[in-house]
């Protein structure tokens, strides 16, 4: 028999209206991505510009929206030519936005203000301010002071668009402080935080003191993942630290008393105390080596993706299962001109060779020949 000719787009997107499709993990990833991939690659699609604009500072994008002058600024994607949706006034450079991430409104909550049902954009500005601002209308709904005694500098989602962590600069101490040689132990803070309205979980300091010579850490799906520069990296439990070590529990807007100084929890000059500081080496969840750190955690059952800690192993990655450490496989992909060739291990030392090469039809999708050798 000959090649089985795949649906088309009209057929994919009406099988995916149905939802006729299975219900594995990743097949509507794949679905959508197929979709995209039949639609750009086939002979009838032209790519027109439409319009080019230059910036001095970083250009950002998120669902639709591309945002100028450290997010100063939006513009709709959407359009056939730039659309403005707004503009936030001027301002210093200590005020400026430094990192940002978008909050969609989860499907079915009950939300306690009706601007809260828009998409909002969580941003950190250079002086330590939390803002949750409408990314409709720029205008500002929420916002908190973090802290005076650190320079916070990055976003990330724990769980994503439910509790986000702020991170600081690493500490390298004062050059008088070096010279002299006073040493650093706090290498760096981690604010957590509940979205919408922002509740405070607590802040984190990572110790040099607890860890030993940690280069960096940061929260995922509720883990604390700390890294050295070996390439080892452990993980423990977040809520375990915070149960165990929390010093007081805090509430933003509240009055509240730290170290001879008091102050409403949130607002400037107090900011947030560092309220998490850990004592004892915590328990630990697993470690694991890695080249450069390059490690992730995820899926279910849990797995996490490593790369083998050794130079020549740069570019491939294993999946392993969090359970036991065994290899569900190994990938390597490599990218040539129009080819796409990805070599996979399977258990019982089975390896297999897939070559993908890029095929554009006047309209149609591409056939897919097994070939086996």
């Amino acid at each position: 028999m000959g090649p089985t000719r795949k649906p088309n787009v009209c057929s994919r997107l009406s099988r995916r209206a149905l939802g006729c499709f299975s219900r594995d993990a990743g097949v509507v990833q794949r679905t959508n991505l197929g979709i995209l991939r039949a639609l750009v690659c086939q002979e009838s699609t032209k790519f027109k510009n439409v319009w080019t604009t230059h910036s001095r500072s970083p250009i950002a994008y998120e669902r639709g929206r591309i945002y100028f002058d450290n997010y100063r600024r939006c513009v709709s994607s959407v359009a056939s030519e730039p659309r403005k949706l707004y503009e936030m006034p001027k301002c210093s450079k200590s005020e400026k936005i430094e990192d940002a991430l978008l909050w969609e409104c989860p499907v079915g909550d009950i939300l306690p203000n009706s601007s809260d049902y828009k998409s909002s954009l969580i941003a950190l500005t250079a002086h330590n301010w939390l803002l949750r601002i409408s990314a409709t209308t720029g205008k500002i709904l929420e916002k908190i002071y973090l802290a005076p005694y650190c320079k916070f500098r990055y976003l990330s989602w724990d769980t994503p668009q439910e509790v986000i962590a702020v991170k600081s600069a690493q500490n390298r101490g004062s050059a008088v402080a070096r010279q002299a040689g006073i040493q650093q132990h706090v290498l760096l803070y981690l604010a957590v935080f509940r979205v919408l309205p922002f509740s405070l979980v607590g802040i984190l300091e990572i110790n040099k003191k607890i860890f030993g010579n940690v280069t960096d850490a940061t929260l995922s799906h509720g883990i604390l993942i700390v890294m050295y520069s070996s390439g080892l990296v452990r993980l423990y439990s977040f809520q375990t630290i915070a149960e165990q070590f929390m010093q007081q529990k805090l509430d933003l807007g509240c009055a509240c008393r730290w170290g001879g100084t008091t102050g409403t929890v949130g607002e400037a000059p107090f900011g947030i105390p560092c309220n998490i500081k850990i004592t004892d080496m915590p328990p630990l969840l697993f470690e694991v080596s890695s080249l450069e750190n390059a490690f992730q955690i995820g899926g279910h059952p849990w797995h996490y993706i490593v790369t083998p800690n050794k130079k020549k192993q740069k570019g491939v990655f294993h999946i392993c299962a969090l359970k036991d450490n065994s290899l569900t496989y190994s990938h390597e992909v490599y990218f040539d001109r129009d080819l796409v060739l990805h070599i996979e291990q399977k258990p019982n030392r089975v390896f297999s060779c897939y070559v993908y090469q890029m095929i554009c039809d006047t309209g149609e999708e591409e056939e897919t020949i097994n070939r086996s050798c």
